[in-house]
């Protein structure tokens, strides 16, 4: 029996061996069917021998679905490793923020290798717009007061990377603490460290201030160049720290004398040079110490000179370095030699055969050429080589230098190279170039005839890609020079009978001057011979070409008109071509050919004085002359465009110059409907333009009229008839004087309707009065018609509203002595933008006389207010009514509004 129980129990004993064998084997068929992850180089190498983008993402995608089937199952052995591979696939640009916790627990590790790829890992994966990195600010505190170098630069390293200012108020004390280590290697980086905290939290900058000072006595260069770099900042961020390191400077100085008189050292030598990168982080604190401070200033501009002088230019850190010392030089009050060394530096730059040095060279000359202007001409030629440069970057900056350049001594010169470059460049730099060349041509041009040909050949070589301002700009000229318009007009044609109708502006400058000014071509000033049918081949050539635009189809048919009055055979061909575009697809075209037909037929009587040359242009070119002949200035909001000269020449009349004394009816008549409504002239009206060099006015009387305008009339009861005698008080200058001696008070009110000039104009006759905007010159007039007494009786009636909307109230008080009411408007701004250009016009019946004087202002700020007289003369006693017109600009736009106000109190004329 006890041998049959010791086997039993020797069988058990087997049979749990057995099974402990069988647990073991599984546990190791799972470890060899689940192999170790692979390594980040054996990744990397995958990666790299995919052939095809879609090889590469299936690569990727089953790497990241192992790393995270491993995060999952928490496996701490691999974690480093799949981390790694993690930041690997990041800087590839997959996603890999499901990372983000596993590199906090690495961080958390007490093993280096862990706290390296964690905090490399935080770095790259977090900033501080997640909420996530604020986790590792418990284990930010920990490692830097660790008691392992490494482990507290790797702190350092991180802190400074993904700081918030959260953490950097958390954080600082730490910080501060080891910017006074005895270790360089933990100043430099916590210099670096404090750099981020100021940037994040400028009010700790005093913290570091002790510290930072002590930095500049160190030998080790890592700490130097941190040192400085955060002295940099601290200047740039507080005007206060500015003002104290400016003691520092004789200290900078010394270190980098020692930097360029120092011999061959082996641990800060790049190519022959020492240590560059503390060098140039040294002369840019300079630069900005000494800016604006003649001290500092003279303390280091024998150091610069030394700079300038003592450094290699052949290696590449010599001339970062050189660079440096031009901006510095040119920045502080430096001497004006030293300028000249350091723009002498920039002209070397120039022939130096890299393209980002010559680059930099012309960006910088660029910048200080308006300080020294001469200096910098002494490199024209260099400059001017660098616009045939293959780059097109180094071709835009000469560009750019070039019209810094161009002075009166120089425009000949500098133009035909211009002018050379137009021809060749790049289609993005005609338009800014040929723009560029004619305000150049118009402030330096040495005589009118070489600004004429100067305009023509920019207009020529610019083609299709001349802005409109060059077209304007080039016609005006020939416009408003008198003497060379003979000569300008022969040029022209021979462009255009040669001209290639793709290329749209000359066509355009060329059919407008012979449109005007044809009569010289045909009789011979011009110096070319030309016959009628050619100038009539050339404009059917154009008129039907496929090539042309509508716009300059528009100028041709419109020169073609007016060549119709200049011409004696071909009138009739004239009348055939534009008679042909009255069925044009084009509405415009078709327009003008309607209208320009009627001139042949219906109004043939009409079209020579319409047609006549336009007078000169004013109001655009500062130095333009003008004509013998007065004519219509183009201000005010007309633009310059030949269309609107057309337009407002065939309302002039050569035979209008006595008119100015009309019946009252009319004056009252027109000058009212322009305030009603801006109606034009019709039929059978007249106007009288008068111009002077000092102001710009327009002042129109009309002929008799059609008792249509009767009609308008009665819109505020008024029937035409006798008016009342005038009351006129303007103010202009001794030039509009002189031009409008005879004028009647309706033409002034015109000018203040449709000019709005600088000049106060306030007119009374008829009932109709318009101001315009006052200034210090203003003076009053008095009349015997109407005198208006000085002391006025208290208010005896209540006051009105006037108007109420748009963001603008008008209240209305009134004081009543004899026949005379005295209108107080208040105008109040009610909207929260700020209003300019205010302005209040009013109209009454005939039977009154009306005077406004000058407002108290013309701006409002938001609920501010402004005050202005009205005083109306009823002798008569009739029933009061005013018809108003306001107007001002708001946000940038202009409102405008008008009214009748017919609810004055029954007190003023019972």
């Amino acid at each position: 029996m006890n041998k049959a129980r010791d086997s039993l129990g020797t069988m058990s004993s087997i049979k749990q061996v057995i099974n402990d064998a069988v647990e073991k084997g599984k546990e190791v068929y799972e470890k060899v069917r689940q192999p170790n992850p692979i390594r980040l180089r054996d990744l990397i190498r995958q990666i790299r021998s995919a052939k095809t983008a879609a090889e590469e993402r299936a690569v990727v995608n089953r790497e990241c679905a192992y790393i995270r089937l491993t995060f999952r199952e928490e496996d701490s052995v691999w974690r480093c490793r799949n981390v790694a591979k993690l930041l690997y696939i990041h800087m590839l640009g997959y996603p890999a923020h499901f990372g983000q916790m596993e590199c906090l627990k690495l961080i958390a590790s007490p093993r280096f290798t862990d706290k390296r790829i964690g905090y490399l890992g935080a770095m790259l994966l977090l900033d501080e717009r997640q909420d996530v990195h604020l986790l590792i600010t418990n284990s930010l505190k920990n490692d830097l007061n660790s008691s392992t170098q490494f482990v507290q630069g790797l702190a350092l390293c991180t802190l400074g990377a993904i700081a918030s200012p959260e953490m950097s108020r958390d954080l600082a004390g730490e910080v501060e603490r080891l910017l006074k280590s005895s270790n360089a290697y933990i100043r430099k980086k916590a210099a670096v460290c404090a750099l981020r905290i100021i940037l994040k939290v400028p009010e700790l900058m005093e913290m570091f201030l002790p510290a930072t000072r002590s930095l500049l006595s160190e030998k080790n260069h890592g700490v130097l160049i941190t040192g400085v770099t955060l002295i940099t900042e601290m200047c740039l961020q507080s005007p206060d720290m500015l003002a104290h390191f400016k003691k520092i400077v004789p200290n900078l100085v010394r270190i980098l004398k020692n930097l360029i008189m120092a011999g061959y050292s082996p641990e800060h030598d790049v190519q022959g040079v020492s240590d560059p990168f503390l060098q140039v982080k040294i002369l840019k604190l300079l630069r900005i110490l000494g800016c604006g401070d003649s001290d500092a200033s003279e303390t280091m501009n024998d150091i610069l000179a030394q700079v300038a002088t003592n450094t290699e230019s052949s290696k590449n850190v010599g001339n970062a370095i050189l660079y440096e010392t031009v901006l510095s030089i040119m920045d502080i009050k430096s001497e004006s030699g030293l300028r000249v060394l350091a723009i002498n530096i920039l002209g070397r730059f120039l022939l130096n055969a890299d393209k980002n040095i010559r680059y930099v060279a012309l960006n910088t000359l660029l910048r200080v050429v308006h300080a020294d202007n001469s200096a910098v001409q002494r490199h024209r030629s260099t400059i001017l080589e660098c616009l045939k440069d293959a780059d097109i970057s180094i071709r835009k900056r000469a560009m750019e230098l070039c019209f810094a350049l161009i002075n009166g001594n120089n425009i000949r010169t500098m133009m035909k190279e211009l002018l050379t470059f137009l021809e060749n460049a790049e289609p993005e730099f005609k338009a800014t170039c040929s723009s560029k060349c004619v305000l150049a041509a118009e402030k330096y041009s040495p005589n009118v005839r070489w600004h004429i040909d100067t305009l023509l050949k920019v207009v020529e070589a610019a083609g299709n890609h001349v802005p409109d301002d060059v077209v304007s700009s080039t016609i005006q000229l020939i416009s408003e020079t008198r003497a060379e318009q003979a000569y300008a007009v022969g040029e022209l044609w021979r462009h255009l009978s040669v001209a290639q109708l793709e290329f749209q502006p000359m066509i355009q400058v060329s059919t407008w001057c012979i449109g005007e000014f044809g009569d010289l071509l045909l009789n011979g000033q011009a110096d070319v011979t030309v016959e009628e049918t050619q100038i009539i081949e050339i404009y059917q050539k154009i008129l039907w070409a496929s090539q042309c635009s509508i716009t300059t189809k528009e100028y041709a048919l419109t020169s073609l008109m007016k060549l119709s009055a200049r011409l004696n055979q071909e009138v009739g061909s004239i009348q055939q071509v534009v008679s042909a575009f009255g069925s044009h697809l084009n509405i415009e075209l078709q327009q003008r050919g309607i209208e320009y037909s009627q001139l042949f037929t219906r109004h043939n009587h009409m079209r020579g004085p319409l047609l006549e040359r336009m007078p000169p242009f004013e109001g655009v070119r500062g130095n333009g002359t003008e004509g013998e002949k007065g004519g219509i200035a183009i201000t005010n909001g007309l633009d310059n465009s030949p269309d609107n000269q057309s337009l407002l020449n065939d309302l002039s009349s050569p035979n209008n110059n006595n008119n100015i004394n009309s019946t009252h009816e009319n004056n009252e008549s027109n000058a009212l409907l322009l305030l009603l409504g801006g109606i034009e002239p019709g039929e059978g009206d007249t106007v009288q333009a008068v111009t002077s060099p000092a102001t710009s006015t327009i002042n129109a009387t009309p002929a008799p009229r059609s008792t249509v305008n009767a009609d308008i009339l009665d819109l505020l009861g008024l029937e035409p008839g006798p008016t009342a005698p005038s009351n006129t008080t303007t103010s202009t200058s001794p030039a509009q004087l002189s031009h409008t001696n005879n004028s009647s008070s309706p033409a002034l009110l015109l000018d203040g309707l449709l000019n709005n000039t600088s000049s106060t104009t306030t007119t009374t006759t008829a009932g109709i009065a318009s101001l315009s905007t006052p200034t210090a010159n203003s003076t009053t007039l008095p009349t015997n018609n109407f005198i208006i007494p000085q002391s006025l009786s208290q208010p005896s009636v209540p006051g009105i509203v006037a108007y109420d909307k748009n963001g603008m109230k008008l209240d209305m008080t009134f004081e009543i002595q004899d026949s005379v009411t005295t209108i107080n408007m208040l105008a109040t701004n009610t909207s929260l933008a700020q209003v300019t250009d205010f302005l209040f016009q009013a109209a009454v019946p005939k039977s009154l006389q009306l005077q406004m004087m000058t407002p108290s202002s013309t701006s409002m700020a938001p609920s501010a207010t402004l005050t202005q007289v009205i005083k109306v003369n009823n002798p008569s006693k009739v029933p009061l009514r005013m018809r108003m017109r306001l107007s001002w600009q708001a946000n940038g736009s202009v409102v405008q509004d008008q009214g009748e106000i017919s609810h004055f109190p029954p007190a003023l004329w019972q």
